[in-house]
Order: C-alpha cells, then structure tokens, then sequence
C-alpha cells in the first residue's frame, strides 16, 4: 500500500524543507499560498493537511491562512487541518479551532508529537470514512433500520428475532415516532411470511364508517357507491402480515368484529353472507395504555387479551442512551449525500442541544429537524439556529443515589459522540483510555 497523502501549506521554504524530511512516512506535497493550496487539493485529496496561518500576501496576520481553511474545509469537510502556529498566533489558531480545524501544534514544532497528532488524524479519517461506507451499504439485516447503541433497544432487537418466526399476535408499544412500523416490518421480513405482503393500515386516520369496509372488504351494492366487490386489508394480506397502527382508536364495534376474525380466523365482507377463510399474522400498535382503557370500559378487554400474546415496548428517544447523538450523526450523513451537499459538523453547542432536548416528537421529530439543518445550515457547521431547538436544562442529579446511571449514560454519550472511537471518547469524558475501558468492562459494553 502507498504512503498516505500528506499535504503542507507552508511559505517558509527551510521549515518546509524540514517538515518534508521529519515526515517522510508520508507523500508530502506541498503549497506555499493559498492558490496553490487549493490545487494540490484538488488534484491529491489529501486527508490531512497542516498550515501556517501567516500565508502570502498576509505573512504576518492570519487572513489569508483563515481563509485557505474556510475553503478546505468547504471543499473538503472531512479533511483534517493541523494548524502550526507560533505563541503570538494563539488567538487565531483557537479561532481556528472554532471555524472547524481538528487541532493546532505550537512552533517551534517538536518532530514526534506532531507525527503523533498527524497519525491520529490520519486514523481518525479513515475510521469516519470506513463508517460512512457502512452506512451506505444496504444491509440484509431486516433491522439495519433501526440505528441505536442503547442496551434496551438491541435486546428489543434481539426480542424480534426471537418472536417473528412465531405465529403469535405482537402488539407494540410506544410513542408516536419512536419506530413501530419498522419493528413490525422486521418481523414481517424475519418471518416465513416474507415472501407474501405487508399492509399496513392506520386506524387512527380512517373514520369508523370507512374502516370496517378497507379491513373486511365489501360487496357490489353493499352501500351507496359499492359498485364493484373489493377485497379489505385481511384479503389482501393474506399469507402474509397485516399491520393494525394506533389500534386504540378502533370503535367498540368493528373491536367485536375483529375479535370474531381473531377466534375464527374466517371474515365477512360488509353485505356479504359468505365465510371467507384468511391466513394472516396479526402485528398491532398503539402509543396508548390499553390494559388501563380496557379497564375503563373503553376497549374491549378479551380482544386486549387476543392481540397482546407478546408484547414489545419501544422506549422513547430520550430515555436510549447515547442514541440522540448517534441518530443525530446518522440523519446528516443521509440527507448530506440527498441535498448533495459535502457533510456538514455539528457545532459543540448544536450537539449539546441535540443531547439535551427531549425531543417528543421522537426519531421523526428528529429526523424532520436535522433535514431542515442541512438544508438551511450557511457554512461548513450545523449550528443551533440551524436546528430551531429550544433551550435545554441541564438535568439536575443527585450523584449518590444514580452515580452508576449516570456515569453510564455519560459513557455512551460520548461514545457515540465520537463515533467509537475510544481514544476521543476518553477525551471526551477527561478521563484516560484504560479507565474508559475499565468503566466499559463494568458496565459490561463491548
């Protein structure tokens, strides 16, 4: 393999000399103002890139190096920018930092640490971009959907598989968003039913009058308008998986019609006489407490009974640890690569919001919010404007009573925060790698 692409931005023809000889594990090209900079850009790609501010015709302030990364990082986000400044240079070297550099080295440079800073930087690259392709290459996993680190998601995961081989009725529980249909897909796809269709219906958004004929099917002169026999959603599924979202909404009646298919597995048509015979597995879903409506006299309690041969419960966005960052990063990649735009960074105070807010509306609220981010972001970083989120609370805690959750949830935060990579994450958290991976060890996280 080649040595990798290393290009320095440097006017200083001696200590270019010498940044070409101390680092002579890489193909070193070099730029001495801005234009030319720009060219070896283009035409090596670099994935690192170190820089003098002080550049032609600016030597001694910092417009034109400001400017120069400006650009890189505009052309080429992912490029990691080292920036060799000088004690005086400070100041524009954090101002740097801020507009999206990924570090700064002092001069006069020490050889060993800056090769230290350039190979992790190097790694760093790489890894985002081994990351990138992953997400960008179609699973065949049924669930590879559902993008989460958080413990009680994957054993929901798990859960799934287990259960959609079964031919038993699963109800799901969880907050509008938080992914019911694509659960119920994952069961479908992971059944033996997955050569036959899906079909999904929201009873939530039919009026009961209308519901009884799209689930049962209707015959020719049933009602006003019948003018030809149409089968329902069970006909249609039948062989395969029928979908019932928000079945909490569903009217006592058509729940006892229901419940007659569910003992009989036979149907109907409205203004039929005729027993039809349907195999189809059941999956429903509701954000609502059924067990409590049942007892309330609101839903009836032998067909709560009937759907809820296994139920699987979804938790909300903000109790899965470390997935609002992790979900955060994934959204961005996606609709980066659909507006055609070069990815774009979450700002420190644009992540911090994302982490903090609680986000109701769960994964499509989220989802909705960083679409309008990258669409309506100006600049190479997705700021907190951009995303249009209130202003978060810090939580209060009370250390001695959940110091082991919240140290836990710290860890996944920035875990996913820094996309895995453990040395960052160990930055993150101002601790060192093997304390991070003893604090993984006990909390038993691979």
């Amino acid at each position: 393999m080649g040595k990798h692409k290393l290009l320095v931005v440097e006017d200083d023809a001696g200590l270019q000399k010498q940044l070409r000889w101390s680092l002579d594990a890489y193909d070193v090209v070099a730029a001495d103002d801005r234009e030319s900079a720009l060219s070896q850009l283009r035409r090596h790609q670099p994935a690192v890139v170190t820089m003098d501010l002080g550049l032609p015709p600016d030597p001694d302030g910092a417009s034109e190096g400001l400017a120069l990364l400006s650009h890189i990082l505009a052309a080429a986000p992912d490029t990691k920018v080292i920036i060799l400044s000088g004690n005086q240079e400070r100041a524009y070297a954090l101002k740097a930092i801020a507009m999206g550099a990924y570090d700064f080295h002092q001069k006069p440079l020490d050889a060993d640490t800056l090769a230290l800073v350039i190979a992790r930087a190097f790694y760093l690259h790489a890894m985002q971009q081994e990351n990138r392709r992953m997400l960008q290459i179609q699973s065949d996993s049924p669930l590879a959907g559902m993008i989460s680190r958080d413990p009680v998601m994957l054993k929901l995961c798990r859960n799934v598989e287990r259960v959609a081989p079964s031919s038993a009725t699963v109800m799901l529980l969880g907050d509008s968003g938080s992914g019911k249909e694509l659960i119920a897909r994952g069961l479908h796809q992971l059944s033996g039913r997955s050569g036959k269709r899906f079909v999904a219906i929201n009873c939530a958004a039919i009026p009961e009058n209308l519901l009884e004929s799209e689930l049962f099917g209707y015959e020719k002169g049933a009602f006003t308008g019948a003018q030809r026999q149409t089968q329902g959603k069970l006909e249609l599924a039948h062989g395969g998986t029928l979908f019932l979202d928000e079945i909490g909404d569903m009217a006592m009646p058509l729940q006892a019609k229901l419940l007659r298919f569910l003992q009989e597995r036979v149907i109907e048509r409205v203004g039929g006489r005729t027993e039809i015979c349907i195999d189809v597995r059941v999956v429903c879903a509701t954000h609502r407490n059924l067990k409590a409506l049942a007892a309330e006299g609101a839903f009836r309690e032998d067909l709560y009974y009937r759907l809820s041969e296994i139920v699987l419960t979804i938790p909300p966005l903000r109790e899965r640890a470390g997935d609002r960052a992790l979900l955060a990063h994934h959204f961005r990649n996606k609709f980066c690569a659909g507006e055609s735009r070069p990815v774009l960074a979450f700002s420190t105070e644009a992540m911090a919001a994302i982490e903090a807010y609680a986000w109701p509306g769960n994964v499509r609220e989220m989802e909705n919010c960083i679409r309008r981010a990258v669409i309506m972001a100006d600049g190479p970083q997705i700021l907190p404007a951009d995303l249009g989120l209130p202003d978060g609370a810090e939580e209060n805690l009370n250390l001695r009573q959940v110091r082991d959750a919240a140290e836990y949830r710290v860890m996944v935060q920035a875990l996913a925060r820094a996309d895995g990579n453990i040395v960052k994450a160990a930055e993150l958290m101002g601790i060192s790698r093997p304390t991070l991976y003893d604090l993984m060890s006990h909390h038993g996280l691979k």
